[in-house]
């Protein structure tokens, strides 16, 4: 079972005590359904793809919220709780590795990973996935050196596809927890989410 679901279990069952284990039976057998979908994501040329199969597991747990009448504002409370549990250091090392590539942006090392990154995710790996532009010019992202443009989102496509679009804004709020993790302060102007042209991250250290 991937890691991150004992999070949505955990938080399903504190939050629905009386009915958790019918919820979360349900999110399961939806999630098998869903999962064909981001099969691919597993083995794709483009790393940002693997954030698939969490955001399918997010959707899973929200049609079935939506379906047993929950609020948006109920969904968005619920998943940004479980999100910020996941990603939350569990102990001193983790708090230093989840900081570390920060402080490796401006280093020999640091610029070799980016400029190899920025080869594999600049094209889409495949039709249902993301395209990334990995900006490095500090006049355009703040100073600091390193930026993100995604210009096709993998998630938009997956929710769509399912008819839940309008749920896929409260997955672009869960940038800004794992941003703050890292020790970075998030700006963006737009998301695709809700009409941009594209999703553009720029960063500030805190």
């Amino acid at each position: 079972m991937a890691k991150f679901r004992k999070y949505f279990h955990e938080a399903i069952q504190k939050e629905y005590p009386q009915r958790a284990a019918h919820y979360i039976a349900d999110i399961e057998n939806t999630f098998k359904r869903i999962q064909p979908d981001v099969h691919f994501a597993k083995t794709s040329k483009n790393p940002v793809d693997r954030r698939l199969e969490i955001a399918a597991f997010f959707l899973a747990t929200i049609e079935v919220l939506n379906k047993n009448g929950e609020s948006i504002e109920k969904i968005r409370t619920l998943l940004l709780s479980i999100a910020n549990e996941y990603v939350r250091p569990k102990n001193a090392l983790q708090r230093i590795l989840k900081k570390l590539p920060v402080q490796m942006i401006d280093s020999w090392l640091g610029k070799f990973l980016i400029r190899k990154m920025q080869n594999k995710v600049s094209q889409r790996a495949h039709p249902d996935g993301f395209a990334v532009r990995i900006i490095t010019d500090k006049k355009e992202t703040l100073g600091f050196g390193y930026g993100i443009d995604i210009l096709e989102c993998g998630i938009c496509k997956l929710y769509n596809k399912h008819g839940l679009q309008k749920f896929t804004p409260l997955l672009c709020e869960i940038d800004y927890i794992t941003t703050s993790m890292a020790g970075l302060t998030m700006h963006r102007s737009g998301t695709i989410a809700l009409g941009a042209s594209k999703c553009d991250f720029r960063y500030e250290k805190k």
